[in-house]
């Protein structure tokens, strides 16, 4: 940055002052230019496909609302904890009694009270809080589905924007070729060498692929626009991306993976722990018939005021009382009632499992099998892009042999271009296949660990 300098020799009182205004002047300008921000260009980030789940994991919105969930679970079954544990209140009774006095509650009026209560046993309520217990477990899991959502969506988000952008590179130099073919096509039909009908072909094929480009750059802006939404980055940034491939711990054989789908599938950890719950209160409900206990104590303060003596021949105002309170069930159809409804409830919740079981071993046979088809549907396409690659280098050679002509040289350039992307297309196809299998042997998690 150049600086301008003042320089004032023999100053005279009007001229230092002129002379000082002008320093004073060009000081400020320059501190000014200097704590200007220098303008920089749209921000850039290189992502890894582990990056991006790791910033899409610590942004993700659904995730959040799955933790807000298991904590609500949490908390209910703290509520039915919370009664065998030691509960103290403290309140007031105070009124204008006239006779006998008495509260609706059937408790004396009192200045004040302290009640202490504990349940100690009760069997319904702990199986009850037992149930909710593991209900809370179950919105734990629940919250890793979650997690693997947002894992399955962001590595195929960035897994599809790494094959739109290479194919985007593929088809502008496809572009290039049917560009010259179209030149080419056109020099001879001028010469009366073709027909205006192959120039209408060629014209055709041009229109194809910058109809092609303008889809998949549409495409790229809408999985830009998705991938930084799901890793929290501005609207601005640009993103880089790499190609990569997914790790492969899905290329087991298909039994060990039903294994691990029985013990790690969320859906059916869930209904394991569903079945859990409803035995717990089943069992709870059963002891239903067994006495109930609670430890009771109570503090009243009374004043003379409500006529105590004018009913009762001694007044106390201090009165303090504490024990147990039992009650012994002798005929209860309510407690019938209830075991009734849990042991359907269980019932329903094993039939559910063994159903999930089953759906859990065939889907992960099956997504299995369409992984394989997509291995060899890979190959194909490998091959069919490598025979391409091959005559295109065959037709070059004729070329600078002056054997063929250009067009025919872009033309095989043309069908190199179309089986790259073909091969891109399979490669996505079985990334995405891949996943599934993935998610639904529980094992994306351990993927990325």
């Amino acid at each position: 940055m150049k600086r301008r300098t003042f320089t004032c020799s023999k100053p005279s009182s009007a001229l230092s002052v002129v002379c000082v205004a002008l320093l004073s002047f060009a000081s400020f300008t320059a501190r000014a230019q200097e704590a200007q921000p220098i303008p920089t260009s749209t921000s850039a980030i290189s992502l890894t496909l582990k990056r991006a789940i790791e910033l899409a994991l610590q942004n993700s919105q659904d995730i959040q609302i799955a933790k807000l969930h298991a904590s609500l679970a949490n908390r209910s079954a703290l509520i039915t904890k919370a009664q065998f544990m030691p509960n103290v209140y403290a309140g007031s009774g105070a009124g204008y009694t006239f006779g006998i006095p008495e509260t609706p509650g059937g408790r004396a009026p009192a200045l004040f009270n302290v009640t202490y209560t504990e349940e100690v046993l009760n069997e319904p309520l702990r199986g009850l809080g037992k149930e909710q217990q593991e209900q809370a477990k179950s919105q734990k899991i629940l919250l890793e589905d979650a997690r693997n959502s947002v894992i399955v969506r962001t590595a195929s988000t960035y897994l599809e924007l790494v094959m739109v952008r290479h194919s985007l590179e593929l088809l502008r130099k496809e572009q290039d070729s049917a560009d010259k073919i179209l030149a080419v096509t056109q020099q001879r039909e001028k010469e009366s060498f073709e027909l205006p009908v192959a120039v209408t072909k060629d014209q055709l094929t041009k229109a194809r692929v910058v109809q092609r480009v303008l889809q998949l750059e549409g495409r790229q802006d809408e999985l830009e626009v998705v991938l930084r939404g799901q890793t929290g980055l501005a609207e601005n940034t640009q993103i880089e991306i790499t190609p990569e491939d997914l790790p492969g711990i899905a290329e087991q054989e298909g039994a060990n993976l039903v294994a691990m789908a029985l013990q790690d599938n969320v859906a059916l950890r869930v209904a394991q722990s569903d079945v859990r719950a409803k035995e717990f209160r089943l069992i709870g409900e059963k002891r239903g018939y067994y006495p109930t206990l609670q430890l009771v104590a109570v503090y009243s303060r009374l004043a003379n005021f409500n006529n105590y003596l004018d009913f009762f021949k001694k007044f106390q105002p201090n009165n303090f009382n504490s024990g147990v309170q039992i009650q012994v069930p002798i005929f209860s159809a309510q407690t019938r009632a209830n075991i009734a409804l849990a042991q359907v409830n269980l019932d329903v919740a094993k039939a559910e499992l063994a159903n999930k079981k089953t759906e859990v071993s065939a889907a992960v046979r099956v997504k299995t099998r369409r992984l394989r088809e997509r291995d060899a549907a890979k190959e194909v396409a490998r091959l069919e892009l490598q025979l391409a690659q091959q005559n295109l280098t065959v037709l070059q050679s004729q070329y600078a042999e002056g054997r063929i002509n250009l067009r025919e040289v872009e033309k095989a350039r043309l069908e190199e271009n179309d089986k790259w992307m073909a091969y891109l297309d399979s490669n996505f196809l079985r990334q995405q296949a891949q996943l599934d299998l993935l998610q639904t042997a529980g094992q994306l998690d351990k993927v990325w660990q």
